[in-house]
C-alpha cells in the first residue's frame, strides 16, 4: 500500500459544474412530498446532493471505520499490461479488500451513521449482484440497526453465498420478485431487474414504521462517499511520480465511476491542469451511456421516487441477463448523466465475454480475482492502454473481489459463456415513452 493518508473529507463535483443538474420532476406516485424529497431521508445526506461545498467532513464514527480497510492499494499492473499488449502505463486501485468485497462499502458505512442518528431502526435495500446488500448489512450491523435486502432473483440463485454472507451479517435477505410487495405481484413474475428489487425495498419501507428505504449507486450522496476512492488515487499516483491521461470505472449506477473519476475532474478545474479523459465502462446489455437517451425517468418500478434527468435505456426495458448484475440498472446518475450530456465524461459498451476475459487476463497476471463488473473496467482500460487511446497511462478501479462470483468464471472457461446483445424493438420502444430534458443548450440529448 502506498504510504498516503485517509482522507479527511469527502469533495464533490456540484461547485466545479457549468450548469446546476436539471430538477427533479413530480413522481408518478403521490407517496413522496411536493418538493420529491422522501421524509425519511436524513437531512444531512439532502445538503450533501444539493449545496455547492466542496468538502465535506467526513463524521469520526465513519472515519473510524475506514481505518479497518482505508487507503486501499494502488500499483502499477505491470504483467497484466505485457499480458494485453500495452503501450503504456496501466495502474489499478483496488476496492475488494473489505468485508463486503467492494467499494459499496464506502457509502454503507456513511449511510447507515446518518439514518442512525436520524432515529431510523431498519434500512431496507434493492441490490443487484449483492455487493451493496453486503455491505449495507455490514454497516447496519455497525451502526446497531436492522437490514433487509431484496436482491434480483436471478442474480441470487447464480450467487448464493451472497445471501449466505448477506444473512450471517444479520439482514433478512428476499428474492426479487418476492411475494411480499405489490410492485411484485403487479410484475407477472417474469422481471428480474435491480429497479424491480429497488421498487419492491421502497414499498416495504414505505409501509413498515422504523424503515426507510436505503440506496447505494445512483444518488449525488452516495457518489460524494465515493469520493475517497479518487481523492486516494490522486495522491497515490502523484507518490509514484505517475501520470495518467485516462481514468476509467464501471458503470452501474455510477457510484464506483464517479468515486474514481470525479475527484480528478474538480482537482483539474481547481488546479486549472488537463483532466483526464473519464472514461465510464458499462455493460453491452445495458447501453444508457452509449445508446440510450438524456430523459426523465424512473429510479426504481413503483414510480413513488421524483423523475430525475438521466441517461436510460428505460426503466421498462427487460434488460437480458448477465452474471454482471451490479450493473443491470437502465439508468445512470443524475450528475454522471449531466456530465455525460456535456461530454465531460465518456462511455464504452463491454460485453460480459470480453469483461470476463480481461478479469482472467488480471488474475493470472496480477494474482487478484476481479468481479465480473470490474472486468468491464480492466477491458476498457486494455483499450486504452493497446489502441492509442491513451498517450501517458490509464488508472482503472477494480471495484471489488470475484471470489463469489466463481459461477461466472466457471462458464467462461467451458466455454458456455455468451453475450447477449440487447433486443433492438424492445430498447427503442422503451426509450420512446420517455420525456427528453429540456432547454438545454448542448449538441445533441442521445449518444444513440
Amino acid at each position: 500500500m502506498n504510504p498516503v493518508s485517509l482522507p479527511a473529507s469527502w469533495r464533490s463535483v456540484l461547485p466545479h459544474l457549468d450548469e446546476p443538474l436539471p430538477p427533479d420532476q413530480s413522481p408518478e406516485s403521490p407517496a413522496v412530498g411536493d418538493d420529491g424529497v422522501s421524509v425519511n431521508l436524513p437531512f444531512a445526506l439532502v445538503r450533501q446532493s444539493s449545496q455547492n461545498r466542496e468538502f465535506w467532513d467526513i463524521p469520526a464514527e465513519v472515519l473510524d471505520a475506514y481505518r479497518s480497510f482505508r487507503p486501499t492499494p494502488l500499483w502499477r499492473a505491470r504483467r497484466f499490461e505485457d499480458a494485453v499488449g500495452a503501450r503504456v502505463p496501466i495502474y489499478v486501485k483496488y476496492e475488494g479488500g473489505n468485508i463486503s468485497g467492494s467499494h459499496k462499502l464506502n457509502t454503507a458505512l456513511a449511510q447507515a451513521h446518518y439514518y442512525a442518528k436520524a432515529g431510523v431502526k431498519e434500512l431496507v435495500t434493492g441490490t443487484g449482484a449483492g455487493q451493496w446488500g453486503t455491505a449495507l448489512a455490514a454497516a447496519c450491523t455497525m451502526f446497531g440497526l436492522r437490514c433487509r435486502v431484496f436482491m434480483v432473483g436471478t442474480s441470487l440463485r447464480k450467487k448464493p453465498y451472497r445471501g449466505t454472507l448477506m444473512r450471517a451479517l444479520g439482514a433478512t435477505v428476499h428474492a426479487s420478485p418476492s411475494e411480499l410487495t405489490d410492485v411484485a405481484a403487479r410484475s407477472g413474475g417474469g422481471v428480474n431487474s435491480l429497479a424491480l428489487a429497488i421498487g419492491e425495498a421502497v414499498e416495504y419501507a414505505g409501509r413498515t414504521e422504523g424503515a426507510a428505504f436505503c440506496i447505494g449507486s445512483g444518488e449525488t450522496y452516495s457518489i460524494l462517499h465515493q469520493s475517497v476512492i479518487g481523492l486516494e488515487a490522486i495522491d497515490q499516483l502523484a507518490e509514484l511520480e505517475a501520470t495518467v491521461d485516462s481514468v476509467v470505472g464501471c458503470v452501474g449506477a455510477g457510484s464506483n465511476f464517479g468515486g474514481i473519476a470525479l475527484p480528478f475532474f474538480a482537482d483539474a478545474a481547481t488546479t486549472g491542469a488537463e483532466c483526464p479523459q473519464l472514461v465510464a465502462a458499462e455493460s453491452s446489455t445495458t447501453p444508457k451511456l452509449t445508446r440510450g437517451v438524456y430523459a426523465y425517468d424512473k429510479t426504481d418500478a413503483t414510480g413513488v421516487s421524483p423523475m430525475e434527468a438521466m441517461y436510460t435505456i428505460g426503466s421498462s426495458y427487460p434488460i437480458p441477463d448477465s452474471h454482471s448484475a451490479g450493473l443491470r440498472f437502465h439508468g445512470a446518475a443524475k450528475v454522471i448523466s449531466a456530465m455525460r450530456h456535456r461530454d465531460q465524461v465518456t462511455a464504452q459498451a463491454v460485453g460480459q465475454v470480453e469483461a470476463l476475459q480481461a478479469g482472467q487476463a488480471f488474475t493470472r497476471s496480477e494474482m487478484v480475482l476481479p468481479a465480473p463488473e470490474s472486468g468491464h473496467a480492466l477491458a476498457v482500460a486494455a483499450r486504452l492502454a493497446t489502441d492509442g487511446g491513451s498517450a501517458r497511462g490509464v488508472v482503472a478501479c477494480v471495484s471489488g473481489h470475484g471470489y463469489l462470483d466463481l459461477s461466472a468464471y466457471q462458464q467462461l472457461l467451458d466455454g458456455e459463456l455468451t453475450t447477449e446483445p440487447p433486443e433492438e424493438r424492445a430498447l427503442v420502444s422503451a426509450m420512446d415513452r420517455l420525456r427528453p430534458v429540456p432547454g438545454l443548450a448542448t449538441a445533441g440529448s442521445s449518444h444513440v
